[in-house]
């Protein structure tokens, strides 16, 4: 099979295909034949070795996956011919930047019928951070008032899509090209944070999602009410901040996704209900993926960026 892997940092050239036995499937895994890749912006960050979750090349890249399984190998979960996806193994490497992929049934899920192979794959790693983020951690129920940062991103604008879900008055920061763009997903308030201060333009928030990080997460202790929870998707566990909110009377949780079969089902529940769907910016074949990293590497996505095969 073809795999997309590199033998050094750096830009998106590094990124090479070439060809790779194929993997085989332990009990309760599975193999699946992939249709359509996900990408995410760790991704380009791990390329270019800004972030060292991998290790040193040589490795392939990738979680986000949906495709049919092809060998279900002791496995009573999925079977050949089910149209699948997920975000297996997250934070090991699942090399999914292939051509087929092995990985524990447990961590995907029967994709919905209303979903193409592209949707499926733009929807684990940032479904997943916001289910987490925002039921786990959250705990966002009816009523609440939710602010999202980064409302036009791959995980900002299924959170909205999830906040309302819940019962939630949601409020996205966004810049003001991407305002409709957010205002489709659900969103009751948008903030165009090129021109406005958030924090002179909201109170009383019960929970912040952030998808930021840098000072944005400091001055959101601003805008939460006293107990209010503050989630953020990039930054680290920082004990000056979680000290800060806590003297405040306020929470602060950073959040690292991990495989979750309970909250890949509710995705899946949200999906078939069509309360969620994921938008896809861009695809591109999988010999373009150099491409598809340079729109990676621009940032300002709306929505997500998916490979094809």
């Amino acid at each position: 099979m073809r795999v997309i892997t590199q033998h050094r940092l750096g830009g998106p050239e590094v990124l090479t295909i070439e060809d790779s036995p194929e993997p085989r499937a332990l009990p309760t895994e599975v193999l699946v034949r992939v249709k359509a890749i996900g990408l995410n912006p760790l991704e380009a960050r791990l390329r270019a070795g800004e972030f060292p979750l991998l290790g040193r090349p040589p490795f392939v890249l990738g979680w986000d996956v949906s495709g049919v399984v092809e060998q279900a190998t002791g496995s009573w979960r999925l079977r050949p011919g089910d149209e699948v996806f997920g975000m297996p193994l997250f934070p090991r490497a699942a090399r999914a930047y292939a051509e087929a992929v092995a990985a524990p049934a447990l961590h995907l899920a029967r994709k919905p019928a209303s979903l193409a192979h592209v949707e499926a794959a733009a929807l684990p790693v940032v479904g997943l951070t916001a289910w987490q983020g925002l039921v786990d951690l959250g705990g966002v129920g009816e009523g609440d008032r939710v602010l999202v940062h980064g409302g036009g991103g791959g995980v900002g604008h299924v959170a909205i899509q999830i906040a309302k879900a819940l019962g939630a008055h949601v409020i996205a920061t966004a810049s003001g090209s991407k305002r409709t763009f957010v205002e489709g997903f659900g969103a009751d308030e948008v903030i165009d944070y090129t021109a406005v201060d958030f924090t002179e333009a909201v109170r009383d928030i019960d929970v912040v999602l952030d998808t930021i990080g840098g000072d944005t997460v400091e001055r959101s202790l601003d805008v939460l009410r006293p107990g209010g929870h503050l989630v953020t998707a990039v930054a680290e566990e920082d004990a000056g901040l979680i000290a800060r909110y806590e003297a405040a009377g306020r929470r602060f949780s950073g959040i690292a996704v991990d495989p979750d079969p309970v909250a890949l089902r509710g995705l899946v529940a949200l999906v078939e209900q069509g309360r969620l769907r994921v938008h896809v910016q861009e695809t591109f074949p999988f010999e373009r993926v150099a491409d598809a990293h340079r729109l990676l590497d621009r940032g300002h996505l709306r929505g997500k960026v998916v490979l094809t095969l």
